[in-house]
């Protein structure tokens, strides 16, 4: 007898998704390997609908000697408070919640789109990073050689280059750069965000010095209104970062619109986070 066939899954709305990830059933399939901290794949479930999360326990955090304050799973869902502010929706869907193993963040799990994902790093023998790319800098491939680190010249990590200069990411590698059906492009692991110190390390420096596009000086500007004291956003943060962290946060974006352009590396903390994917 044949297989029924599978049902998919309804789309289901931003509240519905944050609805599901707050109120559902956990169930644990597994580790994640490679972590350096704790990192959960799950099935989450409420009223008949099914999803796949990541769900990292505060319990299994590795203390940080320069984040001293709150937890990693505050600052991932603070990170994606912002990214939902801007429109942009580049971080996944991400809730605070109590799980199997104490409070967590619980984040949606994002499929691979399917088909050959498109190439957004790579490494060229040239000096130039050719039509289409942008370079970031030269990376040592072994043998006393080097090759040329280039991203593409994509808008969609334009804008991540943008969130990440907002919310001070200290850890944009490769491998958190996740393509999925549709054309979009999501970032993930924020843990690692929103100190009140310049902490930007990011393999997504080739715009560096460049002017910002009108539509993130749109976004920045109505962000910054949308963190003003007493608005909800701001309400929301002080939730998830220390009153510091929000200080900071309010003043990168108010340098980013007063210079209007991509910020360059500080020389004050290694601008390439290793290992870089």
């Amino acid at each position: 007898m044949p297989a029924p066939e599978r049902i998919p899954s309804r789309s289901l709305t931003d509240t519905e998704l944050l609805t599901l990830l707050t109120e559902g059933t956990l169930t644990v399939l597994g580790q994640v390997g490679g972590a350096s901290n704790a990192v959960l794949h799950c099935t989450i479930a409420y009223e008949g609908e099914e999803r796949t999360c990541a769900y990292k326990p505060v319990a299994g955090e590795q203390p940080l000697w320069d984040f001293p304050d709150g937890t990693l799973a505050q600052r991932e869902v603070a990170a994606y408070e912002i990214s939902r502010a801007t429109g942009w929706d580049l971080v996944p869907p991400t809730v605070l919640r109590e799980g199997p193993y104490g409070q967590g963040m619980c984040q949606l799990w994002i499929d691979g789109p399917g088909e050959d994902p498109p190439e957004l790093l790579a490494l060229v023998e040239d000096d130039e990073p050719g039509e289409g790319w942008k370079a970031v800098g030269y990376a040592d491939v072994g043998g006393g050689r080097t090759a040329l680190l280039v991203h593409a010249d994509d808008p969609r990590l334009r804008r991540l280059a943008v969130l990440d200069a907002v919310i001070n990411n200290g850890d944009r590698k490769g491998g958190h750069l996740l393509p999925a059906p549709g054309g979009l492009l999501y970032g993930i692991d924020h843990g690692v965000t929103f100190n009140a110190d310049d902490k930007l390390r990011t393999l997504l420096w080739g715009w560096a010095g460049e002017p910002l596009t009108e539509e993130a000086l749109r976004v920045l500007a109505l962000l910054a209104a949308e963190l003003a004291d007493g608005e909800p956003l701001a309400t929301r943060m002080a939730q998830l970062v220390t009153a510091a962290e929000l200080e900071a946060l309010r003043a990168r974006v108010a340098s980013l619109l007063d210079s209007r352009v991509h910020p360059k590396p500080s020389g004050q903390w290694p601008p390439i986070p290793w290992p870089p994917v």
